[in-house]
């Protein structure tokens, strides 16, 4: 006769709790090997320990559930990998993403706030591939590199070189909501005659990115530190009552797709503001 484990002593085994294990068996993760018909208490087999702990890693690890049920229901250890190199390759990414924090509090509060130098620009009218769409804060950097990674794929494709670094519009609502809308785009000859150069463009297409004056100041550094030359810059406009209502503007100089090397990244940043006397450097 096999083995039966009640419950208790499975939580025990296995470090998960009868809270967890009930919410596994509810959605299909860990079925007991019987359930009382009549009192619907659960027991478990011994060969379900080595399982049970599995779970438990995965989840340590944050891997969401229906992922922990696809690596236990795949049907060949291909699968069974796929799901897993995936998970790693996300939880990779948030450790970067950690590291970056970091080292960026670390820096906000080691050093002085920065000193910027900032120009007065009227940026012209110019015609760009473009991305749009309404995105959440959470969102909005794994949007980021989605859309330029589109809109370069997009222009290699057609064989035209673009005309000017890679930009992005956001809406004040991204700031002060959490969600708004967001352009991404890259310059193209103003010859381009419209959508049709571009076959199969998916969510790309051409648009006409608008003029406006701007105060503008160049962050060197990684992003996770951009909030600074916000603020340095931010601050600059209103000590001038320059501000106006309108999208901040990003053009990316040097961007992770030129280099890995995140102290080398190069961001000029643009605050817009009514209409100057002309364009050069209005001081630091």
């Amino acid at each position: 006769m096999p083995v039966r484990l009640p419950i208790g002593d499975f939580a025990k085994m296995t470090h998960l709790s009868v809270k967890a294990l009930r919410h596994y068996h509810d959605v299909g993760v860990l079925e007991p090997a019987q359930v009382d018909p009549w009192s619907g208490y659960r027991f478990y087999e011994p060969d379900q320990i080595a399982v049970a702990q599995v779970i438990r890693r995965f989840r340590e690890l944050g891997m969401p559930l229906e992922e922990v049920k696809a690596v236990l229901q795949a049907p060949d250890v291909g699968s069974r990998s796929d799901v897993i190199v995936a998970h790693l390759a996300r939880m990779e990414s948030q450790l970067a993403q950690t590291q970056a924090v970091v080292a960026s509090l670390r820096s906000l509060l080691e050093r002085p706030a920065p000193v910027v130098a900032v120009e007065y620009r009227s940026a012209g009218r110019a015609r760009a591939l473009a991305v749009r769409d309404v995105v959440t804060e959470a969102e909005v950097q794994d949007w980021w590199v989605a859309a330029f990674t589109e809109l370069y794929g997009v222009l290699s494709a057609a064989g035209i070189a673009p005309a000017g670094p890679g930009g992005a519009l956001y809406a004040s609502e991204l700031f002060e909501l959490e969600k708004g809308e967001v352009v991404a785009f890259v310059p193209v000859p103003a010859t381009v005659p419209g959508q049709g150069a571009f076959a199969g463009a998916g969510r790309a297409a051409v648009i006409d990115v608008p003029a406006a004056e701007l105060a503008v100041a160049l962050h060197q550094g990684p992003f996770a530190d951009l909030d600074r030359t916000y603020g340095a810059l931010g601050t600059y406009v209103a000590e001038r009552e320059l501000g106006i209502e309108g999208p901040i503007r990003e053009y990316y100089l040097v961007a992770p797709w030129d280099t890995g090397d995140e102290s080398a990244h190069r961001t000029e940043v643009g605050w817009p503001i009514f209409q100057t006397t002309g364009t050069g450097r209005a001081g630091a």
